[in-house]
């Protein structure tokens, strides 16, 4: 098979480097990273060697570059893991829509309480704003554990891009303290219990880059 490559940001801070990678590895694909660090003088021009859209992540592969987290998730289930979808077509599509909402939404969370793996600021961040786009995913989260989550931990059962989607906003839920409730709670456990989150928190750990506005 032709190698693959993931262009990635900070693990400690890179939400949608996070998405990307966690479906890969869920996928059990093999690949190379590279990993450039970002907010430095130099990080434009880096990723711009690698990425059309001069963001991160970007997969490439032999020839082909793909830029965005969630073409890299379709790109890796249409070539390599069909199963990162749900198989009824129904569900499918609403995946789907969760996908492009989360995608596309939540610029209130996004803002106020930016992905840090290794620190803690419990109750920062809270908005009303913010408080809406919470409640709005605990809705969809108990929704999706409700009507389609039998057969697994995840929020269609089984694991698929849309947990790569929101691995990040767990990983939000944890670093600022969220009260989460119950359903929500057992969803969080279960992402953070993956080996390949583990395995993204050590590194995210592990590095020495500090962005220091990312703090609120």
């Amino acid at each position: 098979m032709t190698k693959l490559t993931l262009v990635i940001g900070n693990k400690n801070y890179s939400s949608w480097s996070l998405r990307a990678w966690l479906a890969m590895k869920q996928a059990g694909l093999e690949f190379a990273e590279v990993r450039i660090p970002l907010d430095w003088p130099t990080t434009h021009e880096e990723i711009r060697r690698y990425s059309p859209s001069g963001k991160v992540p970007v997969l490439i592969h032999g020839d082909l570059k793909v830029w965005e987290s969630l073409a890299i998730c379709e790109y890796v289930a249409d070539r390599f893991a069909n199963d990162l979808w749900p198989a009824d077509v129904a569900e499918r599509a609403i995946a789907r829509s969760i996908c492009a909402e989360m995608h596309a939404g939540f610029q209130n969370l996004r803002e106020n309480m930016p992905m840090d793996c290794r620190n803690r600021y419990p109750g920062e961040g809270m908005t009303l704003g913010v408080e809406a786009e919470i409640d709005r995913i605990f809705s969809i989260g108990r929704e999706c554990r409700q009507k389609f989550g039998t057969g697994g931990n995840m929020l269609f059962g089984k694991f698929t891009i849309v947990d790569a989607m929101f691995a990040p906003v767990v990983m939000r839920f944890v670093t600022y303290g969220v009260k989460l409730d119950s359903v929500t709670k057992a969803y969080a456990d279960a992402i953070l219990a993956l080996p390949a989150i583990q395995e993204w928190i050590a590194a995210a750990c592990s590095e020495t880059e500090s962005i220091p506005h990312i703090k609120i």
